[in-house]
């Protein structure tokens, strides 16, 4: 939670963009790949209800070391993942999987508060970890109102490395005190940007306690706070 003196702050200390993370932050991924994957997982013989998510997420951070398309991580994620769990998931279901993504679900606060920070004037950058096309989609398909993106495809790394917010940086002239970084990983997004100066929110979607390091400027449990937060 965040007090009057801390919004009083960062109403002082005037926020001219926020970027957010998208999947994770702006769509629920966890529920996507879960209902995605798992609904190919069973199909290819996983029993019950088994969760998918915990195992998948792993299988992606480590292979998000090297850059590749982010539709193939993807599917090698899913595979990888498969493996793990003791079942044989066909290539193309894989594939297909990556597929799926702009279909996952965004969270409900989401396309309000991006329309918010909008009316008064906030920019609205999304730095994401994948392929522009499928980011795209998803901002199509959801009516996201966004100024502007900023891809693994376009920088060739992935976060946590820094390249997405030196992008950001050079493209926007904007100094970091004027910049609020959004996002839900920890790992992912509120680590490399205070290792960069940039303030952040953590949004705490899943009620995890927090550890003791990093330390987010501020912590919401979604982004309906963020407009009070500026002082919007």
């Amino acid at each position: 939670m965040t007090s009057t003196a801390e919004r009083q702050r960062m109403s002082a200390d005037r926020v001219r963009a926020c970027t957010f993370d998208c999947y994770g932050t702006l769509v629920d991924w966890r529920s996507g790949i879960e209902e995605s994957l798992g609904q190919r997982l069973r199909a290819a013989g996983m029993e019950g209800q088994r969760p998918v998510f915990p195992t998948y997420d792993t299988a992606e951070r480590e292979l998000e070391g090297n850059y590749a398309p982010y539709r193939d991580i993807l599917a090698a994620s899913a595979l990888r993942t498969a493996q793990r769990l003791g079942v044989n998931l066909p290539a193309v279901a894989a594939r297909e999987f990556a597929k799926s993504l702009p279909s996952w679900p965004v969270f409900p606060d989401t396309a309000e508060a991006l329309r918010g920070l909008g009316r008064s004037g906030v920019g609205r950058y999304i730095l994401s970890n994948v392929d522009r096309d499928l980011l795209s989609e998803t901002i199509r398909r959801n009516s996201l109102e966004v100024d502007g993106v900023i891809t693994a495809e376009d920088v060739r790394s992935y976060k946590p490395a820094p390249a997405h917010w030196n992008r950001f940086f050079r493209d926007t002239s904007l100094d970091v005190s004027a910049v609020l970084h959004v996002a839900q990983s920890l790992f992912h997004d509120i680590v490399p940007a205070e290792a960069l100066g940039i303030r952040t929110v953590w949004i705490n979607r899943y009620g995890l306690e927090a550890p003791p390091m990093p330390r987010p400027t501020y912590t919401l449990p979604d982004l309906r706070g963020l407009p009070s937060l500026l002082g919007l």
